[in-house]
């Protein structure tokens, strides 16, 4: 499914130092001194679920911090297929190879309704050059955004379709609550797992008629886990 691209509706310039998330993301250490060296408006950005901050091949324009929702990467294989490559939560960073590259090399597509930050290339050079704390979490940020995608693939590309399933709907669960789930559209699912439709539907279908989970919307996204054991078994 290709992405549509939506303009985003502009909520203003971003407060960093009172941001609610501020411990999650990039500007997390910074100090008085490292915010004065921002004269680049960073903008607070809204984007309605399926719409794309940005697409493979575009001129970089910055980074996003991501302060809720979630947002999909996706890539295009040789065939003309897109394959999601990983989810963002809070706190992620979306467009990092922005730091060193021309092009964004994914779509980033709002799974959700997202709220992101998004922070001009000028800001974060002038920052990486005078605060090593940034340096550091930029570091971080790397070497997550590196295991993410080394685990998404060693985990949710791999098995019998009810194991990657079951894979995705552990990684799913809420941070704050480990029984909270949110999935979304089975065709998204798919494309993850690199299944059917039809498979992921019956797969999820199977574990609520087993009792490991129960629905709480009609639209199949949000459920809570009642019973762990058929999931790590699988």
């Amino acid at each position: 499914m290709i992405p549509v691209r939506v303009e985003s509706a502009w909520k203003g310039t971003s407060n960093c130092r009172d941001c609610a998330i501020r411990d999650l993301v990039l500007f997390a250490d910074l100090n008085e001194a490292d915010f004065g060296r921002i004269h680049a408006p960073i903008d607070d950005l809204a984007f309605g679920a399926g719409s794309a901050l940005f697409q493979e091949g575009e001129s970089v324009v910055g980074i996003f911090t991501l302060r809720s929702g979630m947002i999909k990467l996706m890539r295009s294989t040789s065939d003309g297929r897109q394959r999601i490559v990983r989810v963002l939560r809070p706190g992620d960073v979306a467009g990092m190879e922005a730091l060193v590259a021309a092009r964004y090399n994914t779509d980033a597509v709002a799974l959700t309704d997202v709220t992101v930050c998004r922070i001009p290339l000028t800001v974060i050079h002038t920052l990486g050059a005078n605060s090593p704390c940034l340096q550091q979490r930029l570091m971080e940020k790397w070497h997550r955004a590196l295991k993410d995608a080394d685990d998404w693939l060693a985990d949710l590309n791999f098995g019998s379709a009810r194991q990657r399933v079951c894979n995705l709907i552990l990684k799913m669960r809420s941070p704050t609550d480990i029984e909270a789930v949110t999935l979304f559209a089975r065709e998204d699912m798919g494309s993850m797992l690199n299944l059917k439709l039809e498979t992921v539907s019956r797969a999820v279908s199977a574990l609520v008629r087993e009792g490991a989970l129960t629905p709480l919307d009609k639209q199949g996204r949000a459920y809570r886990i009642l019973n762990l054991n058929p999931l790590l078994a699988a």
